[in-house]
């Protein structure tokens, strides 16, 4: 139970900076990405990438509920599905945020 408590609480916070960065706040993301964004993009870039991270924080936060499922059945589908929505999410996630940096930063380093 406590590792789920600590998944739940890890897809939190992703959803809590992902929303933190789409009003345009991007202070927590990487000084490159600071230094990198113009003033102008900050609020579109801080957009997609809180966006890519609200989309991973939630996939997590999915997980941890399948895994409470398994915890209380048993039944090893709803491991399964979690991972599997886990896994989708965060590609998705990245794949969003890197579409962001690619775009505004022109490049991801």
């Amino acid at each position: 139970m406590t590792a789920i408590i600590g998944t739940v609480a890890i897809g939190l916070l992703a959803v809590i900076i992902g929303i933190i960065n789409m009003t345009g706040n991007i202070s927590t993301l990487h000084r490159y990405h600071r230094n990198r964004v113009s003033e102008a993009d900050r609020k579109p870039f801080g957009r997609l990438v809180g966006i890519g991270t609200i989309v991973m924080g939630v996939s997590i936060i999915a997980f941890g509920g399948f895994q409470y499922a398994f915890e209380q059945t048993g039944r090893t589908a709803f491991t399964l599905i979690g991972t599997a929505l886990m896994l989708v999410g965060i590609a998705v996630g990245l794949t969003i945020s890197v579409i962001a940096m690619v775009k505004y930063n022109k490049g991801i380093f």
